[in-house]
Formats: structure tokens, sequence, C-alpha cells
């Protein structure tokens, strides 16, 4: 006979509590079960020492003879330290979708145009004042050349 260490559920709607049974594997999840080694309170905050109650020395026992522990329950029993659970590793689990990764490109696509017309644009905004003082510096140099030039005149005619 396989048997499981698992959840079996109770209390009402919407307000869950489960029972550490070791049921068999065949049984219903709720159905009959051999032994309760312990309950679970989801209701409670984690940290709370009443969230999960275990007999540890039960559960030893039943692992010995060879139940097979759910998913959650193997968390329990890690915390507790009567089982080592490995940990899981899955890389893909945080990574966007096809349909993430395209409207990350397009907003990219679309930042980088932004910041491309505005660089464009103050461009732009300092070409003009670059010319105006390139031309004010030539209307300035032009003056300063018919000053010397007058001058200069001025110079010849004294002699």
């Amino acid at each position: 006979m396989a048997v499981a260490i698992r959840l079996s559920r109770g209390g009402a709607k919407k307000r869950p509590y489960y029972r550490i049974v070791v049921a068999d594997s065949r049984a219903a999840r709720d159905g009959k079960y051999l032994e309760q080694i312990g309950t679970y309170n989801p209701m409670l905050p984690k940290d709370s020492g009443e969230r999960v109650k275990l007999n540890e020395d039960r559960a030893r026992h039943w692992l010995s003879v060879g139940a097979t522990p759910s998913d959650r329950v193997h968390r329990f029993l890690d915390a507790a330290g009567i089982l080592e659970r490995a940990p899981k590793n899955n890389p893909k689990k945080g990574e966007p979708g096809e349909a993430a990764k395209e409207r990350a490109e397009e907003k990219a696509a679309k930042e980088a145009e932004a910041a491309e017309a505005a660089k464009a644009a103050e461009e732009e905004a300092n070409a003009p004042a670059e010319e105006e003082a390139t031309e004010e510096a030539a209307a300035e140099d032009g003056a300063a050349a018919e000053a010397a030039e007058t001058a200069d005149e001025a110079e010849e005619k004294a002699e």
C-alpha cells in the first residue's frame, strides 16, 4: 500500500484549515486516513508558532516506513528539520513572456526616438545661436576692420 503524508482540508468556505495526515495515496483528499500527525492553519501569520503543528516523532516513523510527503508537507518537514528538501531552480520563472518582451522593445524604441528628437531639437536650438554669434563676431570683425582702414587712411592723410 502506497502511503502519503499530505494535507486534508477542513474549515469553512474561504477559511481553510488543514490536518496533516498519513493516508493511502489512493484515498480521497478529505477521506479516510491512517493517522493525523499535525495541523496547518494558513489564516495565521507566517511567524506564528501555531500556524504549523507537527508531531515530529510520528512524522519520522512514517517516513522511515516509506511514506512520501506532498510538496507542501515536504516544506513543513524541511522547516522542522526532519527531511531535507532540495531547492528548486526555475530561471525562466521570472522572465517576461513574448508579448511583454515585444512591448518592452517598442517602449525602448520610442524612448530612443524621443531622445534622438530631443537631441536634434537641442542642436537646432543651439545652431541659430551659434550662427548669430558667428554673424555678430563677423560684424564686429568687419567693424574693427573698417575702423582699422579708417585709421590707416587718417594716418596717410596726416603724412
